[in-house]
């Protein structure tokens, strides 16, 4: 009988500590990792976003090779620089039928003027001041160094399309820019048509 009863007992221990366990794994919540799009972190998934959404292609300055223009990699998202070509061309026979870019893709002419592309840098003349809201209203509602009310951002600037990332992909293209190498360069202001 107490060989029964001990055996008994040490089943009744071995349940009691099941249950138990089972329910400490009920309380405890669980806390999913966050996946920044497949990447390591936040900032890497930013700068695979600045990549694909093509962003070099106008914010990056360009050298022109033999085989076409090239991203200038000490430049990187620095916009229109003080040196680089403005077209020549007559500005308003080309606001009248279609539109010319510079060389190095930073300056822009067509019916809305010329329009330079910005510094995206973590300089503070770039975006180093903005906000993450800044930059998601820069993008979703293409508001100018994403100020309320402030004008709406020029050609080609594609913000229409932009304003379809998700708030994590804007979180995490905003830690990417605020990451990247300061270049000081203040980008000119836009030139109005010519009438």
């Amino acid at each position: 009988m107490k060989k029964s009863f001990t055996l008994s007992f040490i089943t009744l221990v071995v349940i009691i500590l099941l249950v138990q366990c089972n329910n400490t794994k009920e309380d405890t919540p669980v806390v999913e990792k966050e996946s920044y799009g497949g990447f390591e972190d936040n900032a890497a998934w930013g700068n695979h976003l600045v990549t694909i959404g093509g962003c070099h292609d106008c914010h990056t300055p360009k050298k022109m090779t033999p085989m076409g223009p090239v991203i200038d990699s000490s430049l990187l998202l620095a916009g229109h620089m003080p040196n680089s070509p403005v077209p020549d061309v007559n500005r308003k026979q080309m606001q009248e039928k279609g539109l010319v870019v510079s060389s190095d893709l930073t300056a822009w002419v067509g019916p809305w003027g010329v329009s330079f592309t910005a510094n995206l840098t973590s300089d503070d003349t770039g975006i180093g001041t903005w906000s993450e809201e800044q930059l998601r209203l820069a993008l979703r509602e293409g508001k100018y160094k994403g100020l309320p009310g402030s004008r709406t951002l020029l050609p080609p600037m594609p913000w229409e399309m932009f304003s379809h990332f998700t708030d994590a992909e804007i979180k995490a293209i905003y830690v990417f820019l605020k990451s990247t190498k300061p270049i000081n360069n203040i980008v000119p202001a836009p030139l109005p048509p010519e009438n």
